[in-house]
């Protein structure tokens, strides 16, 4: 049971491999289910996916039992219900830089009361065909709440971002804090020093502590500060590096 036992391998920092997926097309689900990922995460803020498009890649990741996150375009409770409703296993929420905004995120992925609003006739309820006990039940032992550091407001907050109840992750954003800082690469020693300090908050609370990275290389290297879920790339990468390997072979011939 990949879906179900996601959480659980997360917060426990088992090494997990993912990707963002860029493109709103639930055959990349498919195929990627195929792969030796433990999720795909649909990039809801930065890529051009509407509720028909994420509906669709959730249904296909229900169906295969294989873990969809959603990085949504904002925090709201709507977002977030949506992401939900629809199927995904968890959301990634960007610019978490305070433990207001953490407390208002974990409130909105969860039941309760101020919190998501409750529906049994969705694809993540089953379409009604589960009780209420056992969805609440689901729901609290499933559902993945990743917050986003992003700015070094965040990196000052981590520790009671990371305290926070409800949230089981913190996502170092390297590309945006590394803007937030003021530099134009991820190699700074503003960056080095914002994932020492997120690694040890992210411990100190036990909370799972995730990155995006370019490749398996640079999770080795990181892993170091703590982080052990990471976001490798995206489709549109591998795709062009695939591509672009296989198109130099072939021009290569008569070359030598």
């Amino acid at each position: 049971m990949q879906i179900a036992g996601f959480r659980q391998r997360l917060v426990s920092r088992m090494p997990l491999a993912g990707t963002f997926l860029k493109t709103p097309a639930y055959q990349l689900i498919e195929v990627l289910a195929q792969s030796e990922l433990d999720f795909v995460c649909l990039d809801a803020e930065h890529a051009p996916f509407d509720r028909s498009a994420i509906d669709a890649c959730c249904a296909m990741g229900r169906a295969l039992d294989f873990p969809i996150l959603i990085r949504v375009g904002d925090g709201s409770a709507r977002e977030i219900l949506q992401a939900l409703d629809c199927g995904a296993v968890g959301v990634v929420v960007p610019h978490v830089d305070s433990a207001e905004k953490a407390a208002a995120v974990a409130q909105s992925a969860r039941f309760g009361r101020g919190g998501r609003g409750y529906a049994g006739s969705t694809r993540w309820a089953g379409y009604a065909t589960q009780s209420m006990p056992d969805l609440l039940a689901k729901s609290a032992e499933e559902t993945v709440v990743m917050a986003q550091i992003e700015e070094p407001e965040g990196v000052e907050a981590c520790e009671a971002i990371a305290a926070t109840d409800g949230i089981d992750a913190l996502f170092l954003g390297p590309a945006d804090l590394s803007v937030g800082y003021g530099h134009d690469n991820q190699a700074s020693e503003d960056l080095l020093t914002a994932m020492e300090r997120v690694g040890r908050a992210s411990e100190a609370a036990g909370k799972a502590y995730v990155s995006w990275v370019a490749n398996a290389q640079k999770a080795q290297e990181w892993s170091k500060y703590g982080m052990s879920c990471f976001f490798i790339s995206s489709e549109h990468s591998w795709m062009r590096a695939g591509a672009t390997a296989e198109a130099r072979g072939v021009h290569e011939i008569g070359k030598t």
